[in-house]
């Protein structure tokens, strides 16, 4: 795993925070709520081939 993704996992999370704290204090909750689950998804497809690189890695390891 490489050191950017953290960034940018961290980049994303604050960027998301700050995004959904002024869209609540505008009385828009939906949308916040829209954003925060955008940036969850977001930061899932950037993880989940590391995820299944694990699993493969697992799987060789026990030879299942």
């Amino acid at each position: 795993m490489d050191i950017n993704l953290i960034f940018r996992i961290a980049a994303v999370g604050i960027l998301v925070s700050v995004v959904s704290q002024v869209l609540k204090h505008s009385g828009r909750e939906e949308l916040a709520f829209l954003t925060s689950l955008a940036g969850l998804v977001l930061v899932l497809f950037w993880i989940v081939p590391y995820i299944s690189d694990l699993f493969h890695a697992i799987k060789s390891l026990f030879s299942l």
